[in-house]
């Protein structure tokens, strides 16, 4: 799975308006093959700062939707912000759940 992040800051009379692109296209990005999930989120107590999220089942997945024209509108929402966002995408080889909490409640030592 690859995991892609893009934090973004903006300036008050922009920020509205790069949400909202974002949330246009966000509905569709799920429903692209290989799509896991696909979010956008403002921090709370800083509502210009803005972190677009995806999940990719594979890196061809990943590679085909960053030549689509719905990341084209994530590439010009990047270009609208206030400073360079910050860009990071990361390969995961495994994920768990609960067991993991009660495996490691369980383990003495």
């Amino acid at each position: 799975m690859i995991q892609a992040m893009v934090k973004m800051n903006f300036g008050p009379k922009t920020v509205a308006e790069a949400v909202n692109i974002l949330r246009s296209i966000v509905e569709r990005i799920r429903a692209t093959r290989g799509c896991i999930s696909c979010s956008v989120y403002q921090e709370a107590g800083n509502h210009c700062s803005v972190v677009f999220e995806e999940k990719w089942k594979s890196d061809a997945d990943l590679q085909h939707h960053l030549r689509s024209e719905d990341y084209q509108k994530v590439l010009m929402v990047m270009e609208m912000a206030d400073t360079r966002p910050e860009i990071r995408f990361e390969t995961v080889s495994g994920i768990g759940g609960v067991e993991i909490i009660e495996e490691a409640r369980t383990r003495k030592g």
